[in-house]
């Protein structure tokens, strides 16, 4: 199991723009960390960068396991999940055919496709287009696949923007949970998080 994550003076650009360097921190299980700045300030780019999206300029993104560093391709492959603000989903199938996609795709069961659309009250939802959904519903979709196919390492970008006061409730509720069993969440922000949180600033890292 992934149980620490190591950014060592990581620098980021978008073509010609330098976004940060020389950023350095470490995560380890149990812990959540915030990413806040300004718009354009690099934080879905770092999150992307951590998934392996995107090439860093220089530094490095390390992850460890129980018996030390682990491969990064095999850690992104099967102990991370990357929620990104827009929901990515195909507008012309069900949201039980992406579901189902997302779990089969993130290695899930179909006893842990039940389990998702227990906790994120999805079953009258099922049979309708995600091109019919609200936004909010769309995000309890996305969600959907943290419970479905547990994996470590959660990277989310703006994860409460579309839900309601009871939904984030639930997505605190899922987050406290997932940091209480040895997991980790690297979130970019503009909405504080609802659990402790460290907050990095992207601003002071260039």
């Amino acid at each position: 199991m992934l149980t620490r994550l190591e950014i060592a003076g990581l620098s980021l650009s978008r073509g010609e723009r330098r976004l940060f360097s020389g950023l350095s921190f470490a995560l380890s299980a149990g812990e959540a960390a915030a990413l806040t700045g300004a718009n354009g300030a690099g934080k879905t780019s770092l999150l992307r960068a951590v998934a392996g999206f995107i090439r860093p300029d220089a530094g490095s993104v390390v992850f460890h396991d129980a018996d030390g560093e682990m491969e990064a391709e095999t850690a992104r492959r099967s102990a991370l999940h990357l929620l990104g603000h827009h929901e990515g989903l195909k507008p012309q199938r069900t949201a039980r055919q992406e579901l189902g996609f997302q779990v089969e795709w993130v290695g899930g069961s179909a006893k842990g496709f039940g389990a998702a659309v227990e906790r994120l009250k999805l079953a009258p939802l099922l049979d309708l287009e995600t091109r019919k959904l609200s936004a909010g519903q769309r995000r309890r979709l996305s969600l959907a696949r943290l419970v479905a196919a547990p994996r470590a390492l959660w990277l989310l970008d703006e994860p409460l923007a579309p839900l309601d006061e009871a939904w984030r409730g639930v997505a605190a509720e899922l987050m406290t949970e997932h940091l209480a069993g040895g997991g980790m969440i690297l979130a970019a922000v503009h909405d504080p998080l609802p659990v402790p949180a460290r907050s990095l600033n992207l601003k002071g890292a260039r």
